[in-house]
């Protein structure tokens, strides 16, 4: 695909803002709010928009089972109140809507940039989804937003090998719960280590070699965090030649991040999205799926977001 700036998509809702978790909490409306702004700045003019749909039952079912997907939509509190499902991830009102709605959304960069309506989607939603399970709920996150994609690129297009690659700080768990016996599905990921949720070691490289995990100590910073994705995550998805790409793009690595310990900064999340975009280039036309998870820190946040969809409309 040839590219232009005209050429990305942005895929929102304000769903997500009716997603309480409660006061205190790290992952609130705010951070779509600081996005929002973010990306309404003159530099993005030329991004398309759209809102995110609900994801259908059969593309939560190609990741979730039934038990699961009936226990998160059932979940109903009253007004004003909330209900915990870990002591990290928390429902009200409005979250059951607004977990559908990012998975959709997450579906419906997959169409765009199958149908070549966009090069590249980022999708601007929340609660984020690398944490959950198949059948768990965690890390503030309600379904898994980015294996969704990639098994809705499978089914729907016909894309056989999927990847997933994730620079949130914290490990993206459940990711690599749903990629671990699939030979065809890559995930590959960087990450603070020993850190929340406690997996991401080295050793872990999936049932058939095809995970990669590079476990970053506490204050690595930018060297460290680059070497990791030029030594070894990035040669390993060139060998792995995906049929499409996904995102998990958290931001929570910065170093003004509360959650974090990182120490990385703007400049460093727009030279990984050029490598990343590099990669697409060589192995999907170009196409990326870019989906929205950690980043704590509101300023942070929005600049780390703006510097990340620049390097896609650059792309």
């Amino acid at each position: 695909m040839s590219s232009s700036a005209g050429d990305v998509l942005l895929i929102t809702h304000p769903a997500g803002l009716d997603h309480d978790t409660g006061p205190g909490h790290p992952e609130r409306v705010g951070r779509l709010r600081a996005v929002w702004r973010a990306l309404g700045e003159p530099e993005f003019g030329d991004l398309m928009h759209e809102e995110a749909p609900q994801a259908t039952p059969d593309q939560l079912g190609r990741v979730h089972s039934a038990r699961y997907i009936d226990h998160i939509l059932s979940t109903h509190p009253g007004p004003g109140k909330l209900e915990r499902l870990d002591p990290d991830t928390v429902m009200s009102a409005g979250s059951a809507e607004a977990a559908l709605r990012a998975a959709g959304g997450a579906v419906a960069a997959v169409d765009a940039v199958m149908t070549d309506r966009a090069r590249a989607a980022f999708v601007a939603t929340r609660p984020p989804g690398h944490h959950a399970e198949p059948e768990r709920a965690m890390g503030f996150c309600l379904f898994s937003n980015a294996a969704i994609a990639a098994h809705h690129a499978r089914a729907a297009w016909g894309k056989q090998r999927v990847a997933v690659v994730d620079f949130d700080v914290h490990h993206g768990n459940g990711t690599q719960a749903v990629a671990w016996d699939d030979a065809d599905f890559f995930f590959g990921s960087s990450h603070q280590f020993p850190f929340y949720p406690g997996t991401g070691s080295i050793g872990e490289t999936g049932a058939h070699g095809q995970i990669v995990n590079a476990a970053l100590a506490a204050g690595s910073g930018s060297a460290a965090f680059r070497a990791a994705w030029s030594d070894r995550i990035l040669p390993a998805l060139d060998a792995f030649a995906p049929d499409c790409l996904i995102i998990s793009a958290g931001f929570d690595a910065h170093r003004d991040d509360p959650l974090g310990g990182l120490e990385l900064d703007e400049a460093d999340f727009a030279w990984i999205t050029a490598r990343i975009v590099e990669s697409a280039r060589r192995h999907t036309g170009g196409r990326i799926v870019s989906l929205l998870e950690g980043g704590y820190d509101l300023d942070a946040l929005a600049a780390s977001a703006a510097a990340h969809v620049q390097g896609l409309m650059a792309g």
